[in-house]
């Protein structure tokens, strides 16, 4: 997708992949590459009605930056007079709460590989001082061979200073921010060690315990880091297994 300006015309469209507030996502082809996109389809009168345009704006300017294989690529952008297009990776396996939905549970080897990739993608963006800000199991899409990408930076922010102002309206601190970013993670990543289990079959297995154990401090600051996440013996067993 080394082409830097597109139109309509550039795209066979194919089959809908979602609908979302404020339009569609189309699986597509770019006539001369044939290469396979989803086609985000937003419609501009919805997102002046809703005053996001802004938000749009900061999506695209961070995703299109970003460069790592768990985090959905953007490869860019166009409009029209009544649409904005943005050209992303297409994950043919859709969401991992679809998937969940659909397996009704995952292995803990499904498991441990998602919260390796979730954490190494997130120590990635922190690296880029981008937080996410929205990580949940509708946002995170899987590959046809089951990788999960890191989708809808829409409520992301690029924070490389202390300081900034946040959508809300107050100030705050970046370390406040990622403290908080910190705990959500948390507990989504203890979500994804219960989705093996199905109904209310616990105990945790020994190690995935382990993890949760480390996990669940009260102090932020003494919390298991990213980094020792993917690093942690319950999940590198499964990677090698």
């Amino acid at each position: 997708m080394a082409k830097q300006t597109w139109a309509l015309d550039d795209f066979e469209i194919g089959k809908p992949l979602g609908k979302g507030k404020f339009g569609n996502v189309y699986l597509a082809r770019e006539r001369s590459t044939q290469f396979v996109v989803a086609l985000k389809v937003l419609f501009k009168k919805d997102l002046e009605k809703h005053k996001v345009f802004h938000q749009l704006r900061r999506e695209i300017e961070i995703q299109y930056h970003l460069r790592h294989a768990n985090i959905l690529r953007l490869y860019g952008y166009f409009y029209d007079d009544e649409r904005v297009y943005l050209i992303l990776e297409y994950a043919a396996r859709g969401s991992v709460y679809g998937q969940l939905k659909k397996d009704g549970k995952f292995s803990e080897a499904t498991t441990a590989r998602i919260i390796h990739q979730l954490s190494d993608a997130l120590i990635y963006c922190h690296a880029k001082s981008v937080i996410h800000r929205d990580i949940k199991p509708e946002n995170l899409l899987l590959s046809n061979k089951g990788d999960i990408k890191i989708a809808d930076f829409g409520w992301s922010v690029h924070a490389p200073s202390s300081k900034r102002q946040t959508l809300c309206g107050t100030l705050t601190t970046c370390r406040r921010r990622c403290s908080s970013t910190k705990l959500m993670i948390t507990m989504w990543i203890i979500g994804l060690l219960g989705c093996f289990s199905s109904n209310s079959l616990w105990p945790l297995p020994e190690g995935a315990r382990d993890l949760v154990t480390k996990l669940l401090v009260l102090e932020p600051t003494q919390r298991l880091a990213l980094e020792k996440v993917k690093l942690h013996t319950w999940i590198q067993s499964h990677l090698q297994s």
